[in-house]
């Protein structure tokens, strides 16, 4: 073994565990965004999840999105068990946990738009579901030398993949599963069921702020040449750029300063730059960010104003961010860091890279709803509704679905009052 492939194993591996923890940030941006009486229920569905994912993945997952197959899927390389992959230079097995865990990514993702709501039946048999039929598919077209590979689709670390496919997955179940009692009144306006924690939500952002690192700059999987460090740095500054141009819009239209929505910003200035970060000087990852923050603010409005409840604004954070990221190439790419693809617009390379990039996210957008819709009717008929009961709901999941409370003097206090 040579002196770059254990540098780059090492690096690989310390990436898969920035990516692991910030499935730690995921369940504090979730719980904290959603009432206390579902705060343990949701913790605890995060990291089942998760452990639904791995397995699955180990299975079937990786050998559909690497294996050798044909434009659409993979056929080979199911039940790895840790050898060397062709053309990866460095461990298969440090490969495979990092490629493993961003599976994990849009699964958590997608369930953003189950909150509050939905049975833990449901989550269990989706994630199973969408672990093979809707991740590995879109993943395997990008990253496994599919079709939108072939035409040069460029997506460095996922902004479509992982963000955009789980974000129509939650869309999907959000229409199906329908809003939360109280959410809506009969005229249509919104009532804000507030979150339970901000700090939480704050210190989930900074978490997952850290933690893309691993996201995006291990996403070189090398350190020839230390390019990390420049991917790292147009993260940081799109992912500043979002929390600033939120904020500042808020401002200016609410009145107030709204932190739920620049912390929103920041993570939809990481989203937007996860495609780009590798294609772009950093001018233009100050651009995206920008733009990512004010078009956030604009998306979740819009998706209230009809009708739609996302409860921790998954298709504002990952869908519509994860869209302009992913467009965001056809205009940026610069000619020296275009490695995959055309250069984009602005850097004479016409309307070639745009239209590339806009062709990925349709299709990917299309499959991924469609598919997951699919899933769900049928879970939903099997099950018997995907949604728990009217009372159960009001309870809180804590109590209907797994018969304590996440905050156990919650409980307490119920128990003196009756």
């Amino acid at each position: 073994m040579n002196t770059s492939y254990l540098l780059n194993s090492l690096w690989v591996m310390i990436s898969s565990v920035l990516v692991i923890l910030m499935i730690g940030g995921f369940i504090l941006l979730e719980t904290g965004s959603t009432r206390m009486k579902n705060a343990g229920h949701i913790a605890g569905k995060t990291i089942l999840a998760f452990g639904i994912s791995s397995i699955v993945f180990w299975a079937a997952g990786f050998g559909l999105i690497f294996g050798k197959g044909n434009s659409l899927i993979g056929f080979t390389d199911f039940l790895y068990s840790g050898y060397d992959l062709e053309g990866v230079k460095l461990s298969g097995s440090a490969f495979f946990l990092f490629q493993l865990a961003f599976a994990g990514i849009s699964l958590t993702i997608a369930f953003g738009g189950f909150a509050e709501r939905a049975k833990l039946a449901s989550y269990l048999v989706f994630a199973l579901l969408f672990s093979v039929f809707v991740y590995p598919p879109i993943a395997h077209w990008i990253w496994g030398g599919g079709w939108l590979a072939k035409y040069g689709q460029q997506d460095f670390a996922g902004s479509t993949v992982v963000h955009l496919t789980g974000a129509m997955a939650a869309l999907a179940a959000t229409i199906l599963l329908k809003p939360r009692i109280g959410k809506f009144n009969k005229d249509g306006s919104a009532n804000n069921l507030e979150g339970h924690n901000q700090v939480f939500t704050a210190l989930s952002v900074l978490l997952l702020w850290v933690g893309w690192f691993g996201f995006n700059a291990g996403s070189t999987l090398s350190v020839d040449g230390a390019f990390f460090g420049f991917v790292s740095l147009n993260t940081n500054l799109a992912a500043a750029a979002g929390t600033v141009s939120a904020l500042i819009i808020s401002w200016i239209v609410l009145g107030k300063a709204d932190v739920p929505m620049m912390l929103n910003g920041a993570l939809a200035g990481l989203v937007a730059i996860t495609a780009s970060c590798a294609f772009v000087s950093t001018w233009a990852a100050v651009a995206i960010g920008l733009i990512a923050g004010v078009l956030v603010f604009y998306s979740i409005r819009f998706f209230e104003n009809k009708g739609i409840d996302d409860p921790i604004f998954a298709l504002s954070v990952h869908g519509t961010a994860g869209i302009w990221g992913t467009l965001s190439t056809g205009f940026f790419a610069t000619k020296e860091l275009a490695t995959i693809g055309k250069p984009g617009l602005f850097y004479g390379g016409g309307f070639e890279q745009l239209g590339v990039q806009a062709l990925g996210v349709v299709s990917c957008a299309a499959y991924a709803f469609l598919v997951s819709f699919v899933l769900l009717s049928i879970i939903k008929y099997f099950l018997k509704g995907l949604r728990v009961t009217e009372e159960e709901e009001i309870i809180g999941l804590d109590m209907s679905e797994h018969g304590s409370y996440g905050y156990p003097e919650l409980l307490r206090q119920e128990q003196k009052q009756a």
